[in-house]
């Protein structure tokens, strides 16, 4: 996949080299599948990843089919197997699948490879779909490089940081409207051993692109770093990349949750709903299970906006979308299933049939319009509009970028890289090297991505 020369590869055969490295999870999901038949006529094909949200929309989609006559045949897969098997089907454009569910990780190169089908000509002649209802930064991430959308979200989130509001007022601490990270490491401080058995708080540790460095990049961001300059330069070595994991590093060892260098989302979540940290940075997602009506802190959890040094924001952006293989034998029959499953009306039949907390929100600013869900959603969900709509995913540092993502670069090479590099990164949690040894390594890895794409 890589060369020590610095004559860069045809781009088709780093594309196609990569394909099979995307496979690691940016979410945690692990529910059992079911397999699906061969589209054609009046079915199509849909292979998804197994969250709830989606087998929800299993459960709801023989509406559409009395709606349109169309069959759904469904492959609902855990994220790590959905991954492999649709960068298998669409870098060999086998057209087994019609829809399929990718990111904006995904999207922007499989439209570059030409495995995509795009979605304007659709959207143009479907006025009732109400495209600028969807929120800016979700159309954005899922356009081109030929300007023209190649996805459509099922859901979306950001990133900010909870709290635990009656923690806080029992310690006599106030959460600033706009905190800053040096903040952020002060209040964990205070609020370390608030309750018995309670540390400041939680921050991912464990390795995985998707894990340690999703939360991690974001702190290089607003700190000034960036894992490659304009120039393709890798920048892993730069003092803004130091500064900004040593105040990682530093927090999260001595004031952050135990078995930090193996706690992902699951294990924050776990953590923050159990009482066990006082505050947690992750996905606005997580929001909706703090507030189920089930959760022990139901109620005493404060949002506020993702820390910041030197930018005016610095959450994530991420989404589960729909993308239409290029080679779909059923190209208009899939764009039905796709307005349908990311439409207002599923929302509104998710609210109607399932529950409004279940809506597959963040993605469309009538969401956050509609009273029903802006009551059952009322403690987090201005504030998780805000984090989206805040997202700058081509600008989310202080220097421009040569590829778009915030807690990632939007290369394929970086599923690879990411994941030696959090590797690196946990190891520096867990105390078994130095943040320095850390980032020497991980800068030489950044260096062979640099020798490929350098002089673009």
């Amino acid at each position: 996949m890589r060369t020590q020369s610095r004559r860069r590869p045809p781009r088709a055969t780093l594309a196609m080299a990569a394909a099979g490295t995307l496979l690691a999870p940016l979410l945690s999901g692990c529910w059992v599948g079911a397999g699906g038949a061969g589209s054609g006529g009046n079915s199509i094909n849909v292979l998804m990843v197994n969250n709830p949200q989606m087998t929800e929309l299993q459960k709801l989609a023989p509406r559409f089919t009395e709606e349109t006559g169309i069959k759904v045949n469904f492959t609902v897969l855990p994220e790590n197997d959905v991954r492999d098997k649709i960068s298998q089907d669409f870098a060999n454009q086998a057209g087994q699948y019609d829809v399929a569910t990718l990111s904006n990780y995904e999207i922007p190169i499989y439209a570059r490879n030409g495995w995509l089908h795009e979605m304007n000509s659709y959207v143009a002649k479907d006025p009732g779909y109400d495209e600028q209802d969807v929120l800016g930064p979700m159309r954005q991430s899922l356009t081109g490089d030929d300007g023209k959308l190649y996805g459509q979200p099922f859901y979306g989130e950001s990133s900010f940081l909870m709290y635990r509001k009656d923690v806080f007022e029992k310690e006599g601490l106030t959460m600033p409207a706009h905190p800053t990270w040096q903040q952020v490491a002060d209040l964990a401080a205070k609020t370390d051993g608030a309750e018995p058995g309670m540390k400041g708080i939680c921050l991912r540790g464990l390795p995985g692109w998707g894990e340690v460095m999703a939360p991690l990049t974001t702190v290089v961001n607003t700190f000034g770093g960036t894992w490659f300059d304009k120039d393709w330069k890798a920048r892993l070595d730069s003092p803004e990349w130091e500064k900004a994991t040593k105040f990682y590093v530093d927090l999260v060892r001595e004031h952050g949750e135990s078995g930090a260098a193996q706690s992902g989302f699951a294990e924050c979540l776990n953590n923050m709903t159990q009482g066990k940290v006082a505050m947690w940075y992750d996905a606005t997602s997580a929001a909706g299970s703090l507030e189920s009506a089930n959760s022990p802190v139901k109620g005493k959890v404060g949002y506020a906006p993702a820390p910041v040094e030197k930018t005016e924001s610095a959450g994530w952006l991420y989404t589960w979308a729909w993308g239409i293989q290029q080679a779909s034998r059923n190209p208009d029959k899939a764009w039905k299933f796709v307005s349908w499953a990311s439409s207002k009306q599923y929302e509104q039949l998710v609210g109607d049939e399932i529950g409004w907390s279940n809506v597959p929100a963040g993605k469309r600013a009538s969401t956050y319009a509609n009273p029903a869900y802006r009551e059952e959603a009322a403690a987090f969900q201005e504030m998780t509009k805000e984090a989206i709509e805040g997202a700058r995913p081509n600008d989310p540092g202080v220097q421009p970028r040569p590829a778009p993502g915030i807690q990632f670069v939007g290369i394929p090479e970086f599923t690879d890289l990411g994941t030696k590099v959090s590797q690196e990164i946990s190891a520096a949690i867990a105390g078994r090297q130095s943040v320095d040894a850390a980032l020497k390594k991980s800068q030489q890895l950044a260096e062979k991505i640099s020798e490929e794409y350098e002089g673009r």
